[in-house]
This record gives structure tokens, sequence and C-alpha cells, in this order.
């Protein structure tokens, strides 16, 4: 287990007795909550780290079959929380570790106390009666234009990802991030996230849960958290005043001010 801390490049900090594990997005890392995490070090042990293929993971260990499926992301979560130690900890996941903590907080029952879920999506895809935003055939093509060209659809989706036009740093700062992953990784990740059907497992989530929504997402729009705020028996969302489907980087404070009263 030991390999686990290097293999996730596992940061801690903070001084509480109770833990906070914050787990990135598609094509982001662990940089992605340097505006939230450390709002939180005075109360908590902050754990923040990279799934394998991102940021500073170890590439080495990216193993294609076990990360075919969200399932897989979430066992290296469960191993961070085992080598760490971590009961009743506060879990906070964005955009698809929303879905990998469900899967982990149902792996490891006791590791986790209460669930954060920013931006969740549970899938992606419409289906009889559901809204998940996209048509299969827009999520295939989207899949498509990556595989062809993993550059190009960074820089195109990065900045319609993160929304906020007006601050096209933010834009800028999540195409880097997109383009700085192994584009191979990139892909087979894409596909895991955009085609995966989680939406029985949120009645087996038993954890108190906070869903925060951002008022407008093209990643994951209203009907989407309503979705999962009301098949996960004990929780409550916020809706925040935050476009974009980032506002752990495009409005932390108000990330931090949803999140403290719920931790």
């Amino acid at each position: 287990m030991a390999g686990t801390i290097k293999r996730n490049n596992v940061r801690v900090r903070g001084a509480g007795h109770r833990t906070m594990i914050f787990a990135h997005g598609f094509g982001c890392d662990q940089n992605m909550w340097r505006f939230v995490a450390p709002a939180f070090e005075k109360d908590f042990m902050t754990v923040v780290f990279d799934h394998v293929g991102a940021g500073g993971s170890d590439l080495s260990a990216y193993d294609s079959a076990k990360y075919s499926t969200l399932s897989g992301y979430a066992k290296d979560v469960v191993e961070i929380g085992t080598e760490l130690g971590l009961k009743d900890s506060v879990f906070v996941g964005h955009s698809v570790s929303s879905m990998i903590g469900v899967l982990a907080a149902r792996q490891a029952p006791g590791m986790f106390g209460k669930l954060v879920l920013i931006g969740p999506s549970p899938r992606y895809i419409d289906d009889d009666g559901y809204v998940g935003g996209f048509s299969a055939q827009q999520i295939e093509e989207l899949l498509r234009f990556l595989d062809s060209n993993h550059m190009g659809w960074s820089m195109q989706m990065a900045p319609m990802i993160m929304g906020n036009p007006d601050r096209p740093e933010l834009g800028q700062e999540l195409t880097n991030s997109f383009c700085s992953t192994d584009p191979e990784i990139a892909k087979a990740f894409a596909r895991v996230t955009f085609t995966s059907d989680n939406r029985e497992d949120l009645a087996e989530v038993f954890l108190p849960t906070l869903v925060l929504q951002c008022s407008e997402d093209i990643i994951a729009p209203p009907e989407v958290g309503e979705f999962v705020a009301r098949n996960i028996p004990n929780s409550q969302m916020i809706v925040l005043d935050a476009t974009g489907h980032c506002p752990n980087l495009s409005a932390p404070e108000e990330v931090i001010a949803a999140m403290r009263p719920f931790v």
C-alpha cells in the first residue's frame, strides 16, 4: 500500500481531527482545489491527490482494464483512505469524481461520513424520462473529436466547460490542464466518464450528502443536479449563483460558504 501515496501524488495538510478528501474532475488535477481546500485546513486534515493519469500521478500505474470503469478509480480512493486510516471523513468530489465518491463510499462503509458532490452527473446521456444533457450521438461525436484531435478538442471544449467567458484566464487554465494530460489516458477517461450510468447507485448512498449545482452548466444541467438530490435519500441541494462547470475555480468563496454549514 505504501505505493498508493506516490501513485496518486497524495498531499496531506491541515490540523483537524477529521479529514476532508478532495477529488478532481476529468482533465484536471489536485491544483483545482487550491482556492477551496486551504479554507478547511484549520478544522480538518485535508487530502488532495491526482487520479492515475493526471497531474503528478505515476503514469506507469495506469492499467487500461482497471480504469475502464469508474470503480477502478473508486478503488484507488479507498486505497488512499485505507493508507491514511480515514474514518467518518468528508469526501468532496467535483464532476465525474462525484460518482467516483459514491462508488468509493459503497466499497468502504465507515470511511466516509458525508459527501459533497459538485456538479455531479450519474449519466450524461439522455434516456427515457431522464435529462442528462446530451444525446448519445452528441457524446459519440464529442469522443470521436477527442480521439482525432486531443489538442483541438481541449482548446475548443475547455472554455465552454469552464463558462465565464468574461474571465478568459479561467478557460485558459482548464485548456492548459486538458492539454497537459496524456492523450491516450485522456481519451480512455473521457469515454468512461461520458458513457457511465450510475443512476442506480444513488439509492445506495445512505450518507448525508450535499449537492452543489451551478445555475448554468453545460456539462451537468440543473435537471441532473435535481435528479441526484432526489435519488440520494439523505441529501440536500444548493444552487450556486456561479456559472460553468468548475465553481471550485470560478467561485471558490461561494463553494466554501455553501460547504461550511454542512461539514
